[in-house]
C-alpha cells in the first residue's frame, strides 16, 4: 500500500515551480550522509557552500551505516513519522521503497535546467533513470567493479591479463597451486557482484530469464570454477569483503573482484605488483558489472526543496564533487573532475571508467534488497557445498523475483 499520508500536498509540491523565500533569515537544510571513513568530514564543503549562499544553513547529519538495512530502516521510519531530513545520500536499492512511499521529489525539471548536467556522462544519466521514466536521484559518486590481478605472477607465467572468460579460466588454473588460488571468490553477502560478472551478461533479470539454457550454462560454468577446477580458496563459500582483500594482500590469491574503494589499500600492500582490468567478457562479448551508486535525493516532505536542490547540485559540481569523493573514497561523477583525479593511482580509475559501458543495476524492485543481503549468499553457499544443483539455484532466484 502506498504511503499517501507522508505529506499532504506532496504531488502539488512536485509540480509547482520552485521559488526562494523572501525572508532574510537563513533557511535550514537537513542532509543525511555516511562515509566509510568515519573520520572524514564534509565541514569544509559546508562552509564553502554557506559562504556562497548566506541565506542557507546546511545541517549535515552523519548517520551510522551499520549495513544498508540499518541506514535505510532508519530513513524509512523517520520519513513515515514526518521527521525526516530534507535530502539524503541514497542508493538504487532504496528507490523502489521510497517511490512506493511517495517520499521522493522528482528532479526532472531541476536537472534539465541545471548547467552542471553536461559535465556528467550520458552513461551515468542512463543508469539514473527510474523505471517510470522520471529522475529522482542526482548522482554524486560511483564505482564499477573491476578485476584485481597480480601482474607480477602473470608475468612469471607468461600469461596475458584476462579479457574474456576463457583467458580468465586459463589464468586462474595456471596460478592455482600450493597455498595459492587463482581467484578470491566472495561467497558471503555482496558476492553477487562477482557472480553477476560471469552470469548476468548472458542472463536476463526478467521472468524466465534466469532459467534459459544460456543462463543455466553460465551459472554452471561459474560454479565449476569451484566444483571442477578448484581455483577458489576453501573458505570461499563464507568469505566476505574482509577475507577477499586480506587474501589478495597476503599473496594467497591471484585475482579478485572489487572496486576503487580498496585501491589505495591494495597499493599500500603490493605496490606496482597489482593492477586492475575491466571485468572479463563472456560469449559474444557480453559483460555485466554492477554499478555501485550513491546519489542525493530530495524528499517530498522537505519544507525547503529549493535550498536542498542548491546544496545537492553543488555537491555534484566539478571541484566540490572531487573534494566530496576524496572524502567518500569513490569516483567523481563529473567529466572535468575525473581528468585531474589523484586520489588513487590512475590505472584503477581507468579500469573503473572502462567498465561503464557494461555497468548495470539489479532490478529496481523491493525484492532486490533481500536478494543481495540473504537470498543470494545463502543459496550460493548451498550450491557451492553441493546441497543444491546450479540449476536449482537459478530456479530459486527466478522464484524470488518473479514468483
Amino acid at each position: 500500500m502506498k504511503r499517501r499520508t507522508l505529506l499532504t500536498g506532496a504531488a502539488a509540491l512536485a509540480a509547482a515551480p520552485l521559488a526562494m523565500p523572501h525572508a532574510q533569515t537563513p533557511v535550514s537544510v537537513r542532509w543525511w550522509f555516511h562515509f566509510d571513513d568515519t573520520t572524514a568530514s564534509p565541514a569544509a564543503l559546508v562552509a564553502d557552500f554557506e559562504k556562497a549562499n548566506p541565506d542557507i544553513r546546511i545541517v549535515a547529519e552523519r548517520i551510522p551505516w551499520g549495513g544498508s538495512s540499518d541506514y535505510y530502516n532508519r530513513l524509512y521510519t523517520t520519513l513515515i513519522a514526518g521527521g525526516g531530513p530534507d535530502c539524503a545520500m541514497v542508493r538504487f536499492l532504496a528507490q523502489p521503497r521510497l517511490m512506493e512511499m511517495e517520499a521522493l521529489r522528482p528532479l526532472d525539471d531541476l536537472i534539465a535546467a541545471w548547467p552542471g548536467r553536461a559535465d556528467i556522462s550520458d552513461l551515468l544519466w542512463r543508469l539514473h533513470l527510474a523505471p517510470n521514466g522520471h529522475r529522482y536521484y542526482l548522482p554524486v559518486q560511483y564505482e564499477v567493479p573491476y578485476l584485481y590481478v597480480r601482474q607480477d605472477w602473470f608475468a612469471e607465467k607468461n600469461l596475458k591479463l584476462p579479457t574474456d572468460f576463457e583467458s580468465f579460466l586459463n589464468a586462474a588454473k595456471a596460478l592455482t597451486g600450493g597455498d595459492r588460488w587463482g581467484f578470491g571468490m566472495r561467497g558471503g553477502a555482496g558476492g553477487h557482484q562477482q557472480w553477476g560478472a560471469f552470469v548476468l551478461g548472458g542472463a536476463k533479470m526478467e521472468k524466465g530469464g534466469l532459467t534459459t539454457p544460456a543462463a543455466l550454462a553460465a551459472n554452471r560454468w561459474f560454479l565449476d570454477l569451484h566444483r571442477v577446477h578448484h581455483v577458489f580458496p576453501p573458505s570461499a563459500p563464507s568469505d566476505g569483503f574482509v577475507q577477499i582483500i586480506a587474501n589478495m594482500k597476503a599473496g594467497r590469491t591471484a585475482m579478485t573482484i572489487h572496486h576503487i574503494g580498496s585501491a589505495n589499500e591494495m597499493t599500500a600492500a603490493l605496490g606496482d605488483r597489482i593492477t586492475a582490468v575491466t571485468l572479463p567478457r563472456g560469449p559474444g562479448g557480453t559483460g555485466w558489472a554492477e554499478f555501485g551508486d550513491e546519489s542525493n535525493a530530495i524528499f517530498t516532505q522537505s519544507k525547503n526543496p529549493e535550498a536542498a536542490w542548491k546544496w545537492i547540485s553543488y555537491l555534484s559540481t566539478s571541484a566540490p564533487n572531487v573534494a566530496f569523493n576524496k572524502l567518500s573514497g569513490q569516483v567523481s561523477v563529473t567529466t572535468s573532475g575525473a581528468k585531474n583525479w589523484d586520489a588513487e593511482p590512475q590505472r584503477f580509475l581507468d579500469a573503473t571508467a572502462a567498465g561503464l559501458p557494461i555497468a548495470a543495476v539489479l532490478p529496481p524492485m523491493p525484492q532486490t534488497a533481500e536478494f543481495t543481503l540473504t537470498v543470494w549468499p545463502q543459496t550460493m553457499q548451498k550450491a557451492m557445498l553441493g546441497q543444491i544443483t546450479p540449476d536449482e539455484m537459478m530456479q530459486i532466484f527466478d522464484k524470488h523475483y518473479f514468483g
